[in-house]
């Protein structure tokens, strides 16, 4: 844990994957608002993004438990260091192999709180379960039902000549 009171450390260690490709979305987190940090992090498409998403979660968590207050943090401070390497060979011609480095990344994660507000606040919409004997649906098919051939009833295809029209596109 951080040595002062307003801040939240985590870490995250073994992460299977390159320190040079977590780095680039780690980058873009630096000094931004938790909200801000975790939409972004939702609509990154690399795969860093995944624990990066789970790891600012938990961090979110921890501090909420320390009593900081979640609306005011933002994130202070992002490493990626290198891990250890799982060291794997190729087979290639000639009864040669390649080296192939799996490399691992340690992430720590520094939140801090500010006064500033945040842009905006993710809301996510709480699922509320149903009593056992009603359905979710707002009303019954039936009705439905007879919506729908009503308003197919209330169009009027008006006095159409399909003849006339036939006669026109004879080949």
């Amino acid at each position: 844990m951080a040595t002062d009171s307003k801040k939240q450390k985590v870490v995250l260690r073994y992460l299977r994957m390159p320190p040079r490709k977590v780095r680039l979305v780690a980058d873009s987190l630096r000094g931004m608002h938790v909200n801000e940090a975790e939409g972004a992090l939702l609509y990154e498409r690399r795969r860093a993004a995944k624990p990066l998403l789970k790891l600012l979660r938990s961090a979110v968590a921890n501090a909420n438990v320390k009593q900081l207050n979640p609306d005011q943090l933002f994130v202070e401070s992002i490493q990626v260091d290198q891990g250890p390497m799982l060291k794997r060979f190729l087979p290639r011609a000639r009864g040669m192999a390649t080296p192939i480095q799996k490399k691992m990344s340690h992430i720590t994660m520094v939140l801090g709180e500010t006064t500033k507000q945040p842009r905006f606040k993710i809301v996510v919409p709480k699922k509320v379960k149903t009593p056992a004997g009603e359905t979710k649906r707002k009303r019954p098919v039936k009705e439905a039902e007879q919506q729908m051939e009503k308003k197919l009833d209330d169009i009027d295809m008006g006095d159409l000549d399909y003849e006339d029209y036939e006669s026109e596109f004879d080949y």
